[in-house]
């Protein structure tokens, strides 16, 4: 029942509200990034800005797994509510972040059971091995953003014949459903 509220009369609000999630996570990775390398910050001195206030709160592997759950759990949540080309970019959004999330499972686990894997000093994402973690994740949280934004586009934006199957009032140019009924049966 909530679930199908999510995706119609609630998928609104319960959007604009996702949004402003992603975006203050947003704020925060970049503001870390700026900390980096446009303040040559030690990568532990820069910590975004809650960071900054809450050092515990970016060492904790708990609120990065929450937060990469959260993720999960929206895009799967309100997936329902997206139809045709729009439907396809959340989709990949969902997939990636599906990975992304098993990353931070993994460092999770790593940080619960207190042992690190691959003999590292830290807990060790799979694509760490490779790549810093900073860089990595910008890079991830890239990856899920832009399909999710373009499927958000598609959303609020949808073509003649998507709009036809809209069922909410996400769409930015939707006509009332009562005045296109009336134009229907007019002609």
């Amino acid at each position: 029942m909530t679930r199908t509220k999510l995706n119609a009369e609630w998928h609104k609000p319960a959007l604009l509200t996702f949004a402003a999630i992603v975006l203050a996570h947003w704020a925060e990775h970049l503001a870390q990034a700026f900390q980096i390398y446009a303040l040559h910050m030690p990568v532990p001195d820069s910590r975004g800005v809650l960071g900054q206030f809450f050092p515990w709160l970016v060492k904790s592997e708990t609120m990065h797994y929450g937060y990469a759950l959260v993720m999960l759990v929206g895009l799967w949540l309100y997936r329902g509510g997206f139809k045709g080309r729009a439907r396809t970019w959340w989709n990949v959004s969902l997939a990636i972040q599906f990975w992304h999330h098993i990353e931070h499972a993994l460092l999770q686990a790593q940080a619960i059971a207190g042992h690190n894997l691959f003999n590292r000093p830290v807990p060790t994402s799979i694509l760490q091995l490779w790549f810093p973690r900073v860089e990595l994740h910008l890079f991830y949280n890239a990856v899920v953003f832009i399909p999710m934004a373009v499927g958000m586009y598609y959303h609020l934006f949808p073509s003649a014949e998507e709009e036809a199957q809209h069922a909410c009032s996400c769409a930015v140019h939707a006509r009332p459903k009562m005045a296109a009924q009336t134009q229907t049966h007019a002609a």
